[in-house]
């Protein structure tokens, strides 16, 4: 059990910081959007729209993930499930900066 722990901890670290290595999905989101606002041309506009849209569904995909672990984490803490519940809010602490 302890080896399973360790390798989820280490899975989960290195995820975490993959999502420190890119900026977050919400400031790229918010820079193409911006951009889009800026731009002279509809076909600029287009472009910037929807890679802001991409990143705002990924963020979206994360922020929806990291809900779902924050229930398990809930539920698990109810039923005295120490380990499930703090892997689950693991999940939810790597979910929800990847979302940023």
């Amino acid at each position: 059990m302890k080896l399973t722990n360790l390798c989820a901890g280490s899975i989960l670290a290195l995820a975490s910081f993959g999502a420190y290595a890119e900026e977050s999905h919400i400031t790229e989101a918010l820079k193409h959007a911006e951009a889009a606002v800026s731009a002279a041309d509809g076909k600029t506009i287009a472009e910037h729209a929807e890679v802001a849209k991409t990143h705002a569904k990924v963020a979206d995909e994360h922020l929806d993930a990291g809900i779902k672990s924050l229930n398990d984490a809930i539920d698990h803490g109810k039923m005295k499930h120490t380990d499930l519940a703090k892997k689950s809010a693991e999940e939810a602490v790597t979910h929800l900066k990847a979302a940023q």
